[in-house]
């Protein structure tokens, strides 16, 4: 599917909308959390919920997608996307007017399980409604969504905190504008849509194979956020011990991170076809690990953004491969669920990567931090890379004796 293809579909189209409220769940209000901490700073805990207040929302999602994920399964997906973006929007303007921190805290883990039925069954619908290397290519537009709309809205966020640190709670009405097309272009899958599969085949060997490759990429991404996650939870922290103005470079920043990423994942289809699953997530992971020594090494302001460019275009990579490799791996019978424990793996690692990394800091320091963030990427480029040399080898090698080998998933 390439990206002219998009606006002649209204499916598309509303699913890509969707797509852009993940970045809006957790990062819209980085910008405002020095200010945010010292509006409440008389709560004895502001220095922690503060910090809490982007990933909590991932704690939500983590344990509400599997079962959203047997919801959308059982129930259909319609529903669940339609209802899903009607609670994101009542939950997550909640902090213009909750009195403290442990209410606009509450709020956010409300928030996270909008993010789970929205996520949950946008995922789905995309294995419903396209397939093969179409099914491929949007997930490399459904990255782009994301970010170009994470470039709007914290970029927005960037700017509005600047008037008040509770002002960018309401950058979360904006998806009032996207529901009507939704209500219209989403339609439930009819079940021969959802039945379909997604390329592991009919076969029960097949079939069992499916679970330990799905739970390693499950656990490969949860890592890879939880990395990731660094840079809109610690991010503003760092610039601020560095002396700059953290609202406003750390709203730079990040909108560096996404449009970047964003423009790179248009063409993340073309990249896929060239080097492969294998190369894509080497290619990725080398990108995130020279983004964050940069980001570690140099208190320059520009480097700072090459830096936070560099991790934003090897997430760009690596996310739609997830994505695609999930939807080939899983059943379609099945998709649903799938949907949902992809999207779980995503937030728990986004949870964690406070509850990691601010320990850290607090016995090494930003800097260290950040460069061992890298030095973790550079291992995982070098892993996935000889994973995938190992898979091909192995594949080509059964090609022989197997009628109808699957295609390794790296």
């Amino acid at each position: 599917m390439e990206p002219q293809a998009v606006w002649r579909d209204s499916r598309a189209i509303a699913l890509l909308m969707a797509a852009s409220l993940t970045v809006m769940a957790n990062a819209t209000i980085s910008p405002a959390l020095p200010a945010l901490e010292r509006l409440f700073g008389s709560d004895p805990n502001a220095s922690l919920l503060t910090r809490m207040l982007v990933p909590a929302p991932s704690l939500m999602v983590a344990l509400v997608a599997p079962f959203a994920g047997l919801l959308a399964d059982g129930f259909g997906r319609r529903r669940l996307l339609l209802g899903g973006v009607v609670l994101f929007i009542v939950s997550g303007c909640a902090g213009l007017v909750l009195p403290n921190l442990p209410a606009i805290f509450a709020s956010r883990l409300v928030l996270g399980i909008a993010v789970a039925l929205i996520m949950t069954a946008q995922t789905a619908l995309i294995g419903d409604y396209f397939d093969g290397q179409r099914r491929s290519a949007f997930a490399g537009l459904q990255v782009s969504a994301r970010n170009f709309g994470g470039f709007l809205f914290i970029s927005l966020a960037g700017c509005v905190a600047l008037l008040s640190p509770r002002a960018p709670f309401a950058i979360y009405a904006l998806p009032l504008l996207f529901l009507p097309l939704m209500w219209k272009a989403i339609v439930e899958p009819t079940r021969a849509a959802r039945s379909q599969d997604g390329g592991v085949g009919d076969s029960s060997q097949t079939r069992r194979m499916w679970v330990p490759a799905f739970a390693a990429l499950v656990l490969l991404q949860a890592a890879t956020n939880m990395l990731f996650f660094l840079m809109p939870t610690q991010l503003p922290f760092l610039f601020d011990v560095r002396g700059l103005d953290s609202a406003v470079t750390t709203g730079l920043a990040l909108g560096v991170l996404t449009l970047s990423g964003g423009c790179l994942a248009l063409l993340y289809a073309r990249i896929q076809r060239k080097i492969g699953h294998g190369g894509v997530f080497a290619a990725g992971y080398g990108a995130m690990a020279l983004g964050m020594l940069l980001l570690a090494r140099s208190e320059a302001l520009p480097f700072s953004l090459a830096g936070a460019a560099m991790v934003g275009c090897g997430y760009a990579l690596v996310s739609p491969a997830f994505v695609a490799l999930a939807l080939r791996l899983s059943p379609g019978s099945h998709r649903g669920l799938a949907g949902g424990l992809l999207t779980a793996s995503v937030f728990m690692g986004q949870f964690a990567s406070p509850l990691v990394s601010t320990p850290w800091i607090a016995s090494a320091g930003y800097g260290s931090v950040f460069a061992g963030a890298g030095y973790l990427l550079a291992t995982m480029a070098v892993a996935t890379t000889a994973i995938a040399l190992v898979r091909s080898w192995r594949y080509r090698g059964q090609q022989n004796n197997l009628p109808a080998a699957s295609p390794p998933a790296l």
